[in-house]
């Protein structure tokens, strides 16, 4: 099993390549458009909710737990975490291809990549430092269940509490899973 900073990192590079996707215009062969581009954002809202609820969940309460300033680090990728969840909220009452669509986009592929280099470069190292090789994994395993039942949409007025997250949180993703069957949108 694949431990904390694994399954982070792979989170990571996935997001990175969707960003890459999106700001060159590069699609799967034949396919262009807004449309296309509207369902590369859908995808790339799916990926980072998922990634947003998990940590939220289980990645920031460690940092505060184990890492000496460990609430300051958290706090801070939080509020980063909270913003990026509003912007995607907003990006998907818009179409793609409006600037309003296109402003948003840019300003959100910008922070993804900061926000990554934050946790990578800042909060990591100190991580590494402190947690143990099984706790390490405990929590890489924690971060890949959660993901299969977090929430797929952002949800930028809900608390990024832990015990928020476990109980209203689930309802949530539930509500998220529903919607996104009703309208064709787990089809990818």
């Amino acid at each position: 099993m694949a431990d904390v900073f694994e399954v982070l990192s792979h989170d990571h590079r996935e997001v990175e390549r969707m960003l890459a996707e999106l700001e060159s215009g590069t699609a799967p062969a034949g396919l262009d458009g807004p449309e296309l581009r509207g369902k590369m954002v859908e995808q790339l809202i799916i990926e980072e909710s998922k990634h947003e609820a998990v940590e939220e969940e289980y990645f920031w309460p460690a940092v505060r737990e184990l890492v000496p300033d460990g609430d300051r680090l958290a706090d801070h990728a939080v509020e980063e975490e909270q913003a990026a969840k509003q912007v995607l909220d907003d990006l998907l009452g818009l179409e793609a291809g409006e600037a309003k669509f296109e402003e948003l986009l840019s300003g959100f592929i910008a922070d993804a990549r900061e926000h990554i280099a934050y946790e990578e470069k800042t909060v990591w190292p100190q991580l590494r430092s402190v947690i143990g090789t099984d706790r390490a994994a405990e929590l890489g395993k924690k971060l890949v269940e959660g993901k299969k039942t977090a929430p797929t949409r952002p949800h930028p007025h809900t608390p990024p509490k832990p015990g928020v997250l476990k109980t209203a949180g689930r309802a949530v993703a539930a509500a998220d899973r529903l919607r996104d069957r009703a309208t064709g949108r787990d089809q990818g």
